[in-house]
């Protein structure tokens, strides 16, 4: 059993910045994949960005090149969204995922993501 606590969330105005932590708990973390995904009102949830458990892959949705970077530590079982120039749209409820020895692409593609944190709400102001 892995336990994710995603924390970082806010409001900020549009241009702004914010930086998302996902703590785990439990299993060993390095074997795992880490991801991001969100999920907006009245939408469903779609991927953001994904690390793969050696940490030498990574994998972004289309719109969030550019402005986000995913991260992991390690020694600290910890992974980051760094978030830049921030837009309305992406308000949205921020949750971590992790996946068993997957790369950073299947974090992106599969259906059965092994464990899902709580979320962390991200509120950007026009």
């Amino acid at each position: 059993q892995v336990q994710l606590v995603e924390s970082g969330g806010g409001l900020v105005q549009a241009g702004g910045s914010l930086r998302l932590s996902c703590a785990a708990e439990g299993r060993t973390f390095s074997n795992y994949a880490m991801g991001w995904f969100r999920q907006a009102p009245g939408k469903e949830r779609e991927f953001v960005a994904a690390i793969s458990w050696s940490g030498r892959g990574t994998y972004y949705a289309d719109s969030m090149k550019g402005r986000f970077t995913i991260s992991r530590d390690n020694a600290k079982n910890t992974v980051y969204l760094q978030m830049n120039s921030l837009k309305p749209e992406d308000t949205a409820l921020y949750y971590c995922a992790a996946h068993l020895m997957a790369t950073a692409y299947t974090m992106a593609h599969i259906s059965g993501i092994d464990y899902w944190g709580q979320g962390t709400q991200v509120t950007v102001s026009s």
